[in-house]
């Protein structure tokens, strides 16, 4: 597998399940790592030199040599067909498809369901609990579905940057009040994503149903 001339440069934040994202994916390929943290709650993010990195002012940001890569999903592909073996992103088209399918709810369904929950008890923002949570169950009882059919959220005996890209707020969802009881296929997923050689967990938030 091909490898960086020098360690890869992760901007990130430790309790952010987007940076973690980009931090599990540059574990599982035993990728060198030097970890920046940006103090998202002082306002780094918003500086002139961040923001000349990330116009958004968002992490996680990656800088691999030359290259400047923003956006947790955008990195995942990019380091995909940059290091990773040919199962983290296939060509084929019907598969890239399901690929997309799955990037598209990370940044979706899971951004405003188990995300926002969590965002609501561990940072303080402003949602409506019933309505995020409710989101958050809509979507896992149609991933509890497809999760019972095949082992990986994309057909197939391998896994892809989608189970990568859907895991951490998953994974994470009880610090939003959302319970996994009713789930066994998400919660065996989980245990199958954390058996990855390399896996890199996040921080627990003792908030929510973990509090």
């Amino acid at each position: 597998m091909k490898h960086p001339a020098q360690a890869i440069q992760l901007f990130r934040f430790t309790l952010s399940g987007h940076s973690h994202r980009a931090e599990l994916f540059l574990s599982l390929l035993g990728l060198p790592v030097e970890a920046v943290d940006v103090d998202l709650l002082g306002g780094q993010q918003k500086t002139p030199a961040y923001l000349a990195m990330n116009r958004f002012g968002q992490v996680p940001v990656i800088r691999d040599g030359d290259v400047t890569i923003t956006d947790s999903n955008a990195i995942l592909v990019y380091l995909a067909r940059q290091y990773g073996a040919p199962h983290w992103l296939p060509t084929d088209p019907a598969i890239e498809a399901q690929v997309q399918r799955w990037l598209t709810v990370a940044a979706g369904l899971v951004a405003y369901g188990p995300c926002a929950a969590r965002l609501l008890t561990v940072f303080k923002m402003q949602f409506n609990a019933e309505e995020v949570i409710a989101r958050a169950h809509a979507l896992f009882a149609v991933m509890e579905q497809e999760l019972a059919e095949r082992p990986w959220l994309v057909a197939g005996d391998m896994p892809t940057i989608d189970d990568v890209a859907n895991y951490t707020y998953i994974a994470h969802a009880t610090e939003g009040n959302v319970s996994l009881d009713a789930y066994p296929a998400i919660r065996a997923w989980l245990a199958r994503v954390e058996a990855l050689p390399g896996f890199f967990p996040m921080p627990v938030t003792a908030a929510g149903l973990r509090a």
